[in-house]
């Protein structure tokens, strides 16, 4: 019986056994991790031209106005030589970046389109993919975890752009770090977007207090032009209901039914994330179709859940649908995580597990 199958706990019902998570320990080369520095499958086809600003919210063209100029001036010789290694061996020294901030911050609520105007400054950069990084916060940290912090300069030093998405700095650890990179970036010349539900002068305040960590907060927000994106913000809407789960035999059943399904039982697919990088988990779901999932439950611990929020980004980046049984996705984190300096990376979550199990629910069959 496959693990999947012991995970369910009952026999298969199909010759097509489901895929497990749990059983790969996906090794991700180091230019594969780069090269997947690229706008999600769910924002391939946005540009400026598909954004549809709110005529009552006048910040919303502005945005598109700046954004479009911005890209446009990005359309002289690359801030390093095209010609390079992944590791920058041979490569002549960057040209110094001009005087001033090198980069556009996007700062607005949910719902107002973030990411889709940064998606689409990546797109309309006159520059080969190769030159162009887009990736989340979470992302680019797990990147220099994986490479280094060496490495990780010299690889993205040559490039045009660089577009991070829910920018969020959840330890001083994290706030030095990429702060000091984006320094080093700029200084090679590197031009700089980002996002966020905050003021980059605000970033991080409520949850860490230490006079050198304030001091790293200003001098990484005096890299952008901050650029406030007025809109309805979901925030106020409150957690989206999650749809009611599953039983056992309906998650198991449909996983056999559908091609390029996964089965797992929750608990030892939190498990085996613990094991496995968090920059390898879009490698983890590698034609993965459908994620099932048995016997989900409250996560127990912090870690564990900031985990879980990375795999269900990468999930919500590829529309993978997930099934599940057990406990509702709302009631995933208890009240204190909810509250604390993490919340809006569990909301988030939330949001987006819901948002896949609703797709997921066209997969079962009676």
């Amino acid at each position: 019986m496959s693990s999947s199958s012991a995970a369910s706990g009952i026999e298969p019902i199909a010759d097509a056994v489901p895929l497990s998570l749990c059983a790969r320990e996906p090794h991700v080369p180091a230019d594969r991790l780069v090269a997947e520095m690229v706008p999600p499958p769910r924002f391939d086809s946005v540009r400026f031209a598909t954004y549809i600003p709110d005529p009552n919210q006048p910040s919303q063209s502005e945005a598109v106005r700046v954004l479009e100029s911005f890209a446009t001036g990005l359309g002289g010789a690359p801030s390093a030589p095209a010609k390079r290694s992944l590791f920058g061996f041979g490569q002549t020294k960057a040209p110094k970046a001009p005087a001033g901030p090198r980069g556009v911050y996007l700062d607005g609520g949910y719902g107002v389109g973030k990411t889709h105007l940064l998606a689409s400054l990546w797109h309309a950069t006159p520059a080969e993919p190769a030159l162009k990084a887009f990736g989340t916060f979470v992302e680019l940290t797990n990147l220099v975890g994986a490479l280094g912090f060496q490495q990780t300069v010299r690889t993205l030093s040559g490039h045009r752009l660089l577009c991070i998405d829910e920018f969020e700095l959840d330890d001083p650890g994290d706030t030095v770090l990429v702060s000091t990179l984006l320094g080093k970036l700029v200084e090679a010349g590197v031009a700089l977007a980002a996002t966020s539900n905050t003021l980059p002068g605000k970033l991080g305040e409520g949850r860490f207090a230490a006079a050198d960590f304030l001091r790293e907060i200003q001098g990484l927000s005096a890299h952008f032009r901050t650029l406030r994106i007025d809109g309805e913000d979901y925030r106020h809407r409150g957690l989206p209901e999650a749809p009611a789960p599953f039983t056992d035999e309906q998650v198991a059943k449909t996983a056999y039914a559908t091609e390029g399904a996964s089965l797992d039982a929750f608990p030892e697919l939190l498990e085996h994330l613990a094991r496995v990088h968090p920059s390898r988990y879009g490698a983890l779901t590698d034609g993965v179709k459908a994620v099932c999932v048995t016997d989900v439950g409250p996560v127990p611990d912090q870690s564990t859940a900031l985990r879980l929020v990375v795999l269900a980004d990468r999930l919500y980046d590829r529309e993978v649908p997930v099934l599940a049984s057990g406990l509702p996705f709302d009631r995933l984190f208890s009240e204190d995580m909810l509250k604390g300096g993490y919340r809006k990376k569990y909301f988030r979550a939330i949001s987006r597990l819901t948002a896949l199990a609703r797709d997921a629910k066209g997969l079962v069959t009676a």
